[in-house]
């Protein structure tokens, strides 16, 4: 694969790169644009460690919790709706998972709480995450696009350098205007195509995302794990009955060989209302699959705009898919806005299982002839 991981160049990290540049931390910052005011050297020098809160989140196997929800959610001393508020979380707090239960919330159908060290929250508030820093790539792959690599986040969030002047996409726009730096979360999917290690060793990949409103960012490495090859291998090639049973009232998935249940998970399908409920029929067929997407749609102060969707299955016209998920933990409830919406980990397996085969380069495939796996929107 031509992938070369930096402990193997510690006496020479900025020899024999492809593509480049010996850059010192000052010249590599004015590349990433300072012109947005307010930021300066010394945020974005504690990189990773800053992004993370390491404090607070150890590393390795320990799952942690994010919060995934825009305004502060509160905490109880009980999983019960009704017992003591003991504080409230903000926007991408990150606290320790100690275990998931079940409790009381009245009018949902999720019961479940997760208790932390700071008392128990209703857990679709929570993306669960890890803090895992990896050891840096230093050489990318030769593909088909040139050179480059898939990568997926490991840390809870990192923070990021925008290359170009100014911001495109919605949700750039906003972190920017409102005085945040752009943001990628844990499980998120994109594609890598440069890789600078400054004057210090501190190794960046340029994050260049395939479909998207052109925005460019750089990135702490660390934050970023290589998907390696065999990771999207697709599997049960040999089986040529399969189909995807969404069943809107249970909010499952199935998928079937030969009308053999082989997987099974819970999701979330579109809310109820004319414009955002997934539609029922039998006849469906996944025509397009993509490693990483770039999403957006929705009205002006109420749309959405998210980088990196790993896993996207395309099965009806209008964007309809089902694909991984990292903005919110209420699978089993309707939560999305017309996709089947599923957990990273189901979504990649659906991925591998279903056709068109996708392999990893180019990370992307469609077909036009009704080959691809038959998905059925269930009402019961």
């Amino acid at each position: 694969m031509n992938i070369v991981y930096a402990n193997e160049h510690k006496n020479n990290k900025m020899s024999n790169m492809a593509n480049n540049k010996n850059l010192s931390r000052r010249e590599f910052m004015k590349l990433g644009g300072l012109t947005m005011a307010g930021f300066g050297f010394n945020v974005w020098d504690r990189g990773i460690g800053q992004s993370v809160h390491r404090d607070e989140s150890p590393e390795g196997d320990h799952r942690m919790a994010r919060v995934a929800h825009l305004v502060p959610i509160n905490v109880r001393a009980q999983p019960n709706l009704n017992s003591a508020l003991v504080g409230t979380l903000k926007e991408d707090s990150v606290v320790p998972w100690l275990r998931e239960v079940i409790g009381y919330h009245p009018h949902q159908i999720c019961q479940r709480w997760v208790e932390t060290t700071l008392g128990y929250v209703w857990s679709p508030f929570f993306q669960p995450v890890y803090n895992k820093p990896n050891q840096p790539v230093v050489a990318l792959k030769e593909t088909s696009l040139g050179q480059g690599m898939w990568v997926e986040v490991t840390v809870p969030y990192v923070d990021m350098r925008l290359e170009n002047p100014q911001p495109f996409a919605p949700s750039t726009k906003h972190r920017i205007e409102t005085g945040q730096y752009p943001r990628l979360y844990y499980s998120q999917v994109v594609w890598v195509d440069q890789i600078n290690v400054d004057s210090e060793g501190q190794t960046w990949y340029r994050i260049n995302e395939r479909y998207s409103y052109g925005d460019v960012f750089w990135g702490p490495a660390e934050a970023f794990r290589l998907i390696e090859e065999d990771e999207v291998t697709p599997i049960a090639l040999g089986v040529e009955n399969k189909r995807v049973d969404v069943n809107l009232a249970r909010q499952s998935l199935s998928c079937y060989e030969n009308d053999r249940e082989v997987y099974y998970c819970r999701v979330s399908t579109g809310a109820f209302g004319e414009d955002t409920e997934t539609p029922p029929g039998n006849n469906s067929f996944i025509f397009r699959k993509m490693i990483s997407m770039h999403m957006s749609g929705g009205t002006s102060g109420g749309g959405w705009d998210l980088p990196g969707v790993g896993y996207t299955s395309l099965f009806r016209q209008g964007g309809i898919a089902i694909h991984s998920t990292f903005w919110h933990n209420n699978f089993g409830e309707r939560t999305s806005a017309g996709c089947v919406n599923v957990r990273p980990e189901d979504a990649k397996w659906i991925f591998r299982w279903s056709t068109p085969v996708v392999g990893y380069d180019p990370g992307d495939s469609t077909v036009t002839d009704f080959s691809g796996t038959n998905i059925r929107v269930l009402e019961d």
